[in-house]
C-alpha cells in the first residue's frame, strides 16, 4: 500500500524556474490555466499577450515618429483620422471581448468543438462589419476631416492617408476578432507571433514610403497608412493561416465553416453591449479632440504625439487586462469563481506597479521623450504638460482596465458599458469644456478631465466588482 504514494512523488514533475516558465510562454504554454498556480498561469499568458500589445502599439509610435518629419499638418492628420479609427477599434474590441469571453467559457468547459463553432460565427460579424464600416468610410474621407475640424491646408494633405487608415479598417477589425480567438483558447503566443511579422513590416515600409527611398514612391503622409494596411493586412492572412492549420486547444473543421442561428444570435448580443462599451469610451476621444483642435495645429499635433507615447505604454498593460479576461472566463467555465476573482485582484496589483512605474519615467523624462518626434518649441510647449497630466492618471489607468476587463471576459458586457457611460460623457466630456473653456488651464483642462474621469471610473468598478453578479454570468 506504500508504495502508491512513493511512486507518485518519484514521478511528481519539479515546479519550473522563473526563465522555464518565460521561455515556456514566448513557445506557447499547454497548460490547463483553470488548474495549478495561479502566478504561474498569469504569467504564462499575461507575458505573450504584453508583448502582443507592446508590438501592437509599435504601429502608432513608429507612424508618428516618421510623420512628425513631415510637420504639425501632416500630424494632425494622423490625431484627426485616428480620433475617428477609433470607432472601429470599439468595434474590434467589442467582438473581440465577447469572443474572448465565449471561446474562453467554452475552453474552461473543455467543449473544444463548442470554442470552435463561436470562433468561427466570430469571423463571420468580423467579415459583415468589415465591410458595413470600410465602404463608407473610404469614400467619405475628405468630408469627415472636414467635419473634425481640419483646415484646407490639413484636409489637402491628408485625405489620401484617411482614406487607406479607414477604408482599410477591416484589418483592424480582423486582427482584432482572430487574436481575440486565440487569446481566448489560451494560445497567446500565436497572437504575439503575428505581430512580429506585421511590425516588421511596417517598421521597413513605413519610411521607405513615406520618402520614397529605393524603387518606393514618395507619398508622404499617405505612405504611412498604406504601411500600416500592409503590414496589418498580412498580419490577418497569417492568422487564418494558423486557424486553418489549428491548434492543441482549437481545431476548426469543413464542418464547423457554417453559420449556427443560436451561437451567432447568442455572439450578437453580447458583443452589442460589447460594441456599445467601447464606442461609448473610444468616442469621448473624438470629442476631446475636437475640444483640443479649437487651440491649433500646434496644440493638436502636441495632443497626438503625447497620446500615442501614452498608448504605447497602456497597450502593454492591456496585455495584462486581456489574460485576467481569459483566466476568469475559462475559470468560471471550471467552476471555479474564487480562482477568477484572485486572478483579477492579482493582476490588477501588477498591472498597477507596472504602469505606475512607466508614468513616473514619463513624468520626469517628458521634455526628451517628445524630444525625439519633434523639435517644433510649440509643439513641445504644449506637449510636455499634456504627456504628463496624462501620466499622473495612470495608476488608475491600470487597476480601472483590469477590473472592466474582468467584467467582459465573464461575458458581463452590460456592467462596463454604464461605468463608461458615466466617465466618459456624463463626467469627462463636459469637465473638459468647462476647464478648456471657462478656466486658466484652457487645453491642459482637456487632460486633467482624462484623469479625474479614470479615478472615478475605477472606484465605481471596484464597488460593482466587489458585488459578485459577474460571477453568476451565463453565456
Amino acid at each position: 500500500m506504500s508504495a502508491t504514494p512513493m511512486d507518485t512523488s518519484a514521478t511528481r514533475q519539479p515546479t519550473p524556474t522563473l526563465w522555464q516558465s518565460i521561455k515556456e510562454a514566448l513557445r506557447g504554454s499547454h497548460q490547463d490555466y483553470t488548474t495549478g498556480s495561479l502566478n504561474r498561469s498569469i504569467l504564462l499568458l499575461a507575458i505573450p499577450m504584453v508583448l502582443e500589445m507592446v508590438l501592437e502599439s509599435l504601429f502608432a509610435v513608429v507612424d508618428v515618429f516618421w510623420v512628425s518629419r513631415l510637420g504639425a499638418n501632416a500630424i494632425a492628420t494622423v490625431g484627426l483620422t485616428e480620433s475617428v479609427l477609433t470607432l472601429v477599434f470599439a468595434v474590434g474590441m467589442g467582438l473581440g471581448m465577447s469572443t474572448t469571453a465565449m471561446v474562453a467559457r467554452r475552453i474552461g468547459e473543455k467543449d473544444t468543438n463548442g470554442a470552435a463553432i463561436a470562433a468561427v460565427q466570430a469571423i463571420f460579424l468580423g467579415l459583415i462589419a468589415s465591410a458595413i464600416l470600410g465602404i463608407p468610410f473610404f469614400f467619405l474621407a475628405h468630408h469627415l476631416l472636414a467635419a473634425m475640424g481640419a483646415s484646407p491646408a490639413i484636409i489637402a494633405t491628408g485625405t489620401g492617408y484617411t482614406r487607406i487608415a479607414l477604408g482599410g479598417s477591416g484589418v483592424v477589425l480582423l486582427l482584432f476578432l482572430n487574436n481575440a480567438i486565440f487569446r481566448g483558447t489560451g494560445d497567446a503566443a500565436i497572437a504575439m507571433r503575428l505581430l512580429w511579422v506585421s511590425n516588421i513590416l511596417n517598421l521597413i515600409l513605413d519610411p521607405c514610403l513615406i520618402f520614397g527611398l529605393g524603387p518606393f514612391p514618395r507619398m508622404g503622409v499617405t505612405g504611412a497608412a498604406l504601411a500600416t494596411f500592409t503590414g496589418r493586412g498580412i498580419g490577418v492572412l497569417y492568422q487564418f493561416y494558423r486557424l486553418a492549420r489549428g491548434t492543441e486547444r482549437l481545431c476548426i473543421l469543413a464542418c464547423h465553416l457554417r453559420l449556427n442561428a443560436t451561437v451567432l444570435w447568442r455572439l450578437v448580443r453580447v458583443s452589442f453591449t460589447g460594441i456599445l462599451q467601447f464606442l461609448i469610451g473610444q468616442a469621448s476621444w473624438i470629442g476631446l479632440v475636437r475640444i483640443v483642435s479649437l487651440f491649433g495645429a500646434p496644440a493638436l499635433a502636441a495632443y497626438t504625439i503625447a497620446i500615442r507615447i501614452v498608448i504605447f505604454a497602456i497597450l502593454p498593460s492591456w496585455g495584462l487586462s486581456n489574460a485576467a479576461a481569459t483566466l476568469v472566463g475559462q475559470s468560471l467555465g471550471a467552476g471555479e469563481p474564487d480562482r477568477a476573482r484572485n486572478a483579477v485582484w492579482r493582476t490588477g496589483l501588477w498591472n498597477m506597479i507596472f504602469l505606475g512605474t512607466v508614468g513616473l519615467i514619463f513624468i520626469v523624462f517628458a521634455p526628451w521623450i517628445l524630444g525625439l518626434f519633434t523639435t517644433d518649441s510649440e509643439v513641445l510647449r504644449t506637449g510636455i504638460p499634456c504627456l504628463r497630466i496624462f501620466s499622473s492618471g495612470n495608476i488608475a489607468y491600470a487597476y480601472g482596465m483590469v477590473l472592466l476587463q474582468a467584467f467582459n471576459g465573464s461575458g458581463d458586457t452590460l456592467t462596463p458599458t454604464y461605468v463608461n457611460l458615466f466617465g466618459f460623457w456624463i463626467l469627462e466630456i463636459p469637465l473638459a469644456w468647462v476647464l478648456a473653456m471657462h478656466t486658466a488651464l484652457q487645453v491642459n483642462g482637456v487632460y486633467v478631465s482624462v484623469v479625474v474621469a479614470q479615478a472615478a471610473i475605477v472606484l465605481v468598478s471596484l464597488y460593482l466588482f466587489r458585488q459578485g453578479k459577474w460571477a453568476k454570468q451565463k453565456i
